[in-house]
């Protein structure tokens, strides 16, 4: 039988027990060494203050699948329509398209950020009555009195709605269904407000 060998009875070698108590060391590649988790010092999380939040809201305004054809079949794509405004008197809209639908809405939010524009109001309704026509939709918008509220529907009614205006009767003349073409048509009418001259 070899020496080396250890018996049934026999300790271990000090050095394999030590072994067996140390632990292991993080020998991997890309590993890095714990930092801690949790809140950061002063009340942030990932660089961004705890009462920090956009100051828009947005609303979904359609959500369709669209296919498209290609040299190997259809490629299918999800399209959003989203508005987004403060109720202020801002409001923007924006399409986007994606593979899934939370790319379709973040890719429709950035442009909607990049088509904002900023309406005049008088009070809590507009200044004017505006008429405007997109496409096969057309949109005609009047002031209402205090209390009146938002008598409108459809895509126009989350336009104004988002854009800050309560008082207004809205009315669509176009025989269109679509969603899209509606709140183009609302955009180009809220895009001839202007504000009324200060005596």
């Amino acid at each position: 039988m070899n020496e080396q060998q250890l018996q049934p009875n026999q300790p271990a070698p000090a050095s394999t027990a030590l072994e067996a108590q140390q632990p292991t060391q993080d020998r991997g590649r890309g590993q890095r060494p714990f930092r801690g988790g949790g809140r950061r010092p002063g009340g942030q999380r990932g660089g961004r203050k705890d009462g920090e939040r956009d100051a828009y809201k947005e609303k979904v305004l359609d959500l369709r699948r669209v296919t498209r054809v290609v040299a190997g079949g259809k490629r299918m794509r999800f399209r959003t329509t989203l508005v987004l405004g403060d109720e202020k008197g801002t409001v923007g809209l924006g399409v986007g398209k994606g593979v899934d639908v939370q790319t379709s809405i973040e890719k429709a939010k950035t442009a909607a950020k990049k088509n904002m524009m900023k309406i005049p109001l008088n009070g809590r309704t507009i200044p004017h009555e505006v008429h405007a026509k997109f496409s096969a939709a057309e949109v005609i918008i009047k002031p209402a009195v205090q209390g009146h509220g938002l008598k409108a529907g459809g895509a126009v009614r989350v336009v104004l709605s988002l854009a800050g205006v309560k008082d207004v009767t809205a009315k669509c003349l176009g025989r269109t269904p679509n969603k899209l073409t509606n709140a183009m048509a609302t955009m180009e009418a809220l895009k001839q407000l202007r504000a009324r001259p200060t005596k």
